[in-house]
Parts: structure tokens; sequence; C-alpha cells
């Protein structure tokens, strides 16, 4: 049996008539920047979300960055995100000319360890970027204490946390602003590159539209140095159609993340936990095994594809070296990179598939007893 990591032509299939009719309204149309179908998405994610405003930018990274310049964040400055994440969490901090300031993972949810935070500020630092890894989200509660007081904003990377919830609330809606990715792999993924910024402040809201588009609120008068990183119409329209789809598809993703903690629930690898103030949509279900590498190629000889987020931390990338971080500054980051591994997770997979991979994990195991 073959089982891919993500098989985005099996969604796809589901979707024909209602992406080939969405791209072709487009198409007869003409609009292709910033056009109806972007206000419409837009007017919709930010419902979803619970928020007043959602601005359309081309990708998540754009998300971060056009953010934390809305909030006048810049040289001089520190941000406070997680050492254990994408490095897409950190160089948009260093794209705005801000330090980067990394702290540990929680050695349950992965996601920042919040009892290290505070001591990670300083009295340059401006903002803390919480990450809602694996999409689930971080523990927002204490995170928004802290930064009420010390004065800091807090920036939620939602780029892996499309429709998960902290104690009900959406992921997005929890800090004074949040960033999502359209990546196509994501839960919610285009048909390309795609971002999204959400916030319930206006002044921000309008700042992002400007600096999306050349700095400018009317075509040719540039109030701000903006940039060129508007979300494509046609992508709108596709996300629109898949948006309505998107809470079936994390249920589904739920429910395969319980299968297989139930199928390998008397194996070896450690399982993800879901905190209690969690809803997590399972972007990635995320294992962790000692010898992950020959349980990857025993995997992939058997017709199963995974992924390994992340096999190198941020603090020890080569373009990270002036951060000033040694090998061994956070532990739990820097142990789990070499025990991380990522199981097939997307909406389409049936019961046999996952079954069939706990079956191949549990015979890799019993051939080294």
């Amino acid at each position: 049996m073959n089982v891919p990591f993500v098989d985005l032509r099996a969604q796809y299939k589901s979707l024909h008539s209602e992406v080939q009719r969405a791209i072709s309204a487009v198409l007869e149309r003409g609009d292709f920047i910033l056009g109806e179908e972007v206000c419409l998405f837009e007017e919709e994610f930010a419902a979803y979300c619970g928020v007043k405003h959602a601005i359309g930018v081309d990708s998540g990274t754009s998300a971060l960055e056009l953010a934390l310049r809305a909030f006048h964040i810049g040289p001089g400055d520190e941000v406070i995100t997680a050492a254990n994440t994408f490095i897409a969490s950190a160089l948009p901090i260093s794209y705005t000319g801000a330090t980067p300031v990394l702290v540990d993972a929680d050695p349950q949810t992965y996601t920042m360890d919040i009892s290290l935070l505070e001591s990670a500020i300083t009295e340059r630092t401006k903002a803390i970027i919480p990450v809602h890894l694996y999409g689930h989200p971080a523990d927002m509660e204490p995170i928004l204490e802290i930064a009420q007081q010390h004065g800091l904003v807090v920036l939620e990377d939602a780029c892996q946390a499309h429709g998960a919830k902290y104690k009900g609330k959406h992921a997005g809606s929890l800090g004074h602003a949040a960033a999502f990715s359209f990546y196509p792999a994501k839960n919610l993924g285009a048909y390309g590159d795609g971002g999204m910024v959400v916030t319930n402040d206006e002044r921000v809201a309008e700042s992002l539209k400007m600096l999306r588009n050349y700095g400018q609120r009317e075509k040719y008068h540039h109030e701000l140095l903006g940039y060129n990183h508007r979300l494509d119409t046609l992508q709108a329209a596709v996300l629109r159609v898949k948006l309505k789809h998107l809470d079936a598809w994390n249920a589904a993703r739920h429910q395969h993340a319980q299968l297989y903690s139930e199928f390998l629930a008397h194996s070896p690898v450690v399982l993800p936990v879901e905190a209690d103030y969690a809803e997590s949509v399972y972007h990635l279900y995320v294992v962790r095994a000692a010898d992950r590498d020959g349980l990857r190629a025993y995997l992939r000889d058997k017709g199963i594809t995974t992924g390994i987020h992340y096999p190198m931390p941020i603090h020890l990338q080569p373009t990270y070296r002036g951060l000033g971080y040694e090998k061994g500054r956070f532990p739990v980051t820097e142990g789990y990179a070499k025990q991380v591994l990522s199981l097939p997770m997307y909406a389409e997979l049936d019961t046999e598939q996952i079954r069939y991979v706990a079956e191949t994990i549990y015979a890799f195991f019993q051939r080294q007893a």
C-alpha cells in the first residue's frame, strides 16, 4: 500500500466543479489584482476567525512581516518567538531590522514554554510571536497576561492553525493580530502561495492594506514605504470554495489523529498530546522515536511517505549564527529535532491507510527486538 504524506489531488477531485466555476468567474471578470473575490474572502475569513478585519497578502511570511511593520517594530527592537518552529517565524522579524529572541519548547505540546517567557524579556522587547505549532494552539492566556504587564504586542503565528481553538476561541482572535499561511499543503491551502493578517485593530488594518499595496490608500498616492505583497484574486477564489469545507476537513483530521493514537497506543513511539485548553486541527501528526531516521527509511521502503518538522533548529541555522545561541542552549528543541517524525495526515486518509502505517511502525520495532 502507498500512503503519501499529503495528497492534494484527492482533495481537488472532491472540489473540481466548485473550483473550476470559481476560477472561470475570475477569468471572465478579469479582476486579477485585489479583485472582488479578495474582498469577499477577507470578509468571510474575518467572520470565521471571529475578528473585525482580514487583510489578504501573498504569503504567511509576508503576513508576519507586514503585521510587525504595522505595529512599528523595526531596528533596535527585539521580538520573542519559539525556538521550535519553522524559520519563517523568525525571518520576518529580521526583515524589519528587529532581532529574534528565542524561547525553548514545552516538552508536552512542543509550543513555547511559557515558564521561560518572562526571562527572555528585556527593555528592547516590543512583541511576542507565539506559534500554534502543528495546528496545536500555544497557551495564550499566560502569554497575554505577561504581554499586558510589559506593554508588548502579541502577534499569533497561526500559519498552521486554521480553525484551531483555544478555550473555545478561534486561533487568530486571541492576540493583537495574527498571521495565516495558505501554502497548498496547509489545512486551508491555495493553489500557490497566499497569506492573511487578521486583527480587531482598525488602525493596524488600514496600515496593512497600504503596506501590501505600495503604501497607497488610493492609486498613485503613496503614504507609506509599501510593498507588493497582495493576495491574488484567483487564489482568493479558490480559498473561498475551500473555506466552506474547512471545519469538515479539520474534523476528519482530528478523527485520523485519534485513530493513530489508538492504533499506536502500545508502540515505542511518543505520541502527540492535546492540552485541555486546546482543540488542535492536526496540521501535522508528529511522533517521536529514538531511531527516527531508521524508522523513516523503513516506512519509505514500505510505501509510506513521512516528513521531519524540523530537522535543524533556527538557532543552529547558518543564517542565524549571529544571534549568539550556542548548541545546547535550547535542549528540548534540539533533542526533539533528532526524534520528530510527521506521519501522513490529510482529510482524505482512510482507516485502512492509518492502520497500515501503524502496523508498519510496529513491524519496524519488532525487527529490532
